[in-house]
């Protein structure tokens, strides 16, 4: 498998369409600190911080698909309650993506929320009613994505076993498919995977395999074996059976075996995995691959995946970059971030119970009142996020004479320094947006502002975050600097 084999592929992500029908949940994730005992019952006191609100189940792969610049159709049912509507607004978010929503208002939409205080997750409490759709509801699914069938490439269904997927309306949507020769892939769920027939590809995990069939999925073997006896139960015509650290293994009824090893490096999370999978395979189906350049691209896109945080999402570049590495290649090294990455590791950061600073500036001509700042912030903070301005706001704020060096050059100078974890640049006037995006807990800035001046001060407070204020080192500044070599003075 070679770049030019991928690389076309990729490149049409953005042209594939799919449909994607399935169970949507809310994620919400609760972080903050816990120090104390109740003195009402022996129970932890959590000391809330702040909270993430994520698209999850079917609505995770939405994201994925997403990401990935994929033209997208969803249908869910949703309840008449404040989740929903959220769901609703983070589906609308997404740009290149169209829904219906069936609206029940028996149901309360599926909610799970984790508490995670010092970069462990105390508990989960879940909100959800799975009864399975009347007839009526599934007849009034079906007429709103029937005619969308027709227009898209390929068909998902995301089963989590929580109603919407009922075994005459998977039925429904695959004949349906089927007559229009769209290919229909399913996660599916549970242990009767008949309510499957006549779908395309099913994308068990190795555990999921080993549920359905009642036999062992540890060795090449067993899941071979596993993996024959489902194909003679079920009407399917090929499986991809995902298996953790021991990579993916692809099964068709009149072709050998398929098995393709892990590519993770790290692995964080596998929270998701399976959703990025079944997004990337679609996607690649949708764009003419063959069954095993997809379910390689899968396999890549879920080694990036698993090195992040919750129930993350992967993007082509960093496909194509993974592809590089493979190879062989030197892909050209950057210290800067892009925004996504940034949010990755300070999630991972928060996980794992850790303070995370933010600075930022333009850090052209580097000088001891930047070490001094840079110093002094990482003192208050177990992780120090720097966020440089770009050339073009650069040339902005100081003239069209600056910078003196790039923001590329900047970056590697800065991460040279042990007191920063990472640099990210930012194109806006100023890095409110980025701290938004980030959520650090600590802002710093030289004291020559204060805190009601310091950009985004109020919103980081407002988390239960803090702003510090570092003296400046008097007589340096990267201006004078500039001044003093135009004008040949050495003082």
């Amino acid at each position: 498998m070679t770049e030019h084999l991928y690389q076309p592929i990729l490149d049409h992500f953005k042209n594939a369409r799919i449909l994607c029908v399935g169970d949507i949940m809310l994620d919400r994730f609760v972080y903050g600190s816990v120090d104390r005992v109740s003195p009402e019952a022996p129970v932890p006191v959590f000391h809330i911080k702040r909270d993430l609100l994520a698209l999850g189940g079917a609505g995770n792969v939405v994201r994925n698909l997403a990401s990935l610049g994929a033209n997208v159709f969803f249908s869910s049912v949703i309840g008449q309650d404040e989740s929903g509507r959220m769901l609703e607004s983070l589906i609308g978010a997404e740009k290149t993506v169209r829904s219906r929503f069936l609206v029940d208002e028996h149901r309360h939409t599926t909610t799970k929320t984790r508490f995670i205080a010092q970069g462990q997750q105390m508990m989960r409490a879940d909100q959800e009613q799975t009864h399975a759709l009347t007839s009526v509801q599934e007849s009034d699914l079906f007429s709103a994505l029937k005619n969308e069938v027709e227009s898209v490439d390929v068909v998902i269904l995301s089963d989590y076993g929580k109603g919407v997927l009922t075994p005459n309306l998977i039925q429904d949507i695959i004949k349906h498919a089927s007559e229009l020769k769209k290919p229909v892939i399913i996660d599916p769920k549970g242990r009767h995977y008949e309510i499957y027939n006549g779908c395309t590809l099913l994308t068990p995990n190795h555990k999921e395999l080993a549920q359905a069939t009642g036999y062992p999925t540890t060795s090449d073997e067993e899941v071979s074996k596993a993996a024959s006896i489902l194909l003679e139960r079920v009407s399917v015509q090929h499986l991809l059976v995902t298996r953790g650290a021991q990579g993916m293994a692809l099964f068709s009824r009149d072709e050998g075996p398929v098995f393709i090893p892990s590519k993770a490096l790290d692995v964080f999370d596998v929270s998701g995995a399976g959703d990025t999978v079944i997004s990337v395979f679609a996607a690649a189906l949708a764009c003419n691959a063959n069954l095993e350049v997809a379910a390689h691209l899968s396999n890549i896109a879920a080694g990036i995946v698993v090195a992040k945080v919750g129930t993350a999402v992967v993007k082509v570049s960093e496909i194509m970059d993974a592809i590089h590495r493979d190879m062989g290649e030197d892909t050209k090294e950057t210290h800067l971030l892009t925004w996504d990455q940034a949010r990755d590791k300070v999630m991972l950061w928060h996980q794992k119970g850790l303070k995370v600073g933010f600075t930022n500036g333009c850090f052209d001509v580097l000088h001891p009142g930047h070490l001094k700042l840079l110093n002094e912030a990482k003192s208050q903070c177990d992780r120090l996020v720097v966020a440089v301005n770009t050339d073009r706001s650069v040339s902005a704020l100081k003239g069209p004479a600056r910078p003196i060096h790039s923001e590329q050059d900047r970056s590697v100078m800065l991460s040279a320094f042990d007191c920063v974890d990472i640099v990210v640049a930012f194109d806006q006037d100023t890095p409110f947006e980025l701290i938004q995006h980030l959520r650090p807990d600590v802002l710093v800035k030289g004291s020559d502002y204060t805190v009601d001046t310091v950009v985004g001060a109020k919103e980081v407070m407002g988390w239960g975050g803090s702003v510090y204020l570092v003296d400046l080192k008097q007589g340096y500044s990267t201006t004078s600097i500039v001044a003093k070599i135009s004008s040949g003075s050495r003082n």
